[in-house]
């Protein structure tokens, strides 16, 4: 999917409702799969899927599941995971914080330390706070804001590809 790579972000006004953005941030996730580098050992078999998790209150519905299914990236197939609770993340590669667990951010941030997970998230101030990448819609457009210090303390490599389009910010400014 060459959407994510506009310069400009990608257009919404065909349908502003909360739900046609979350569709467009399911094809995003979907697209961060395929320009994420992860160490071998985050992968602990040959098979192991690919996981995209979404930790608290779920905005994606069935879009998360339907843009995944039957897709592979590197020979792995991709599973989509939710969770409750941070404790409750054993294998995930790419963790979508939803805006219920802003409160909690840096206790969850803090227990995913020293694991390989890419983190991301739609709500303000979440790249200031070392989540790798925020979805920031404005002006009917999504747009990344990459934190990549924090990617890089997670052993994590993002594509040219993806960062070129992207706003690259430090811990701190969001």
């Amino acid at each position: 999917m060459s959407a994510l790579l506009l310069p400009g972000g990608l257009d919404l006004s065909a349908q502003t409702a909360p739900a046609r953005e979350y569709q467009v941030k399911a094809v995003f996730l979907f697209n961060f799969a395929q320009f994420v580098d992860w160490p071998p050992q985050a992968f602990p078999e040959a098979q192991t899927p690919l996981v995209i998790g979404v930790l608290g209150e779920d905005p994606f519905g069935a879009y998360l599941d339907e843009t995944v299914r039957d897709e592979k990236v590197n020979n792995r197939p991709l599973a989509v995971q939710r969770y409750r609770r941070v404790e409750e993340i054993k294998t995930c590669h790419i963790l979508f914080i939803s805006r219920s667990e802003a409160d909690r951010l840096g206790q969850i941030l803090a227990s995913l330390k020293e694991r390989s997970i890419l983190t991301v998230s739609d709500t303000e101030g979440a790249a200031q706070r070392d989540v790798m990448i925020r979805l920031v819609t404005e002006k009917n457009k999504i747009r990344l804001r990459i934190n990549l210090q924090a990617a890089r303390a997670a052993n994590l490599t993002i594509s040219s590809k993806l960062l070129r389009p992207a706003e690259i910010v430090a811990a701190g400014r969001d």
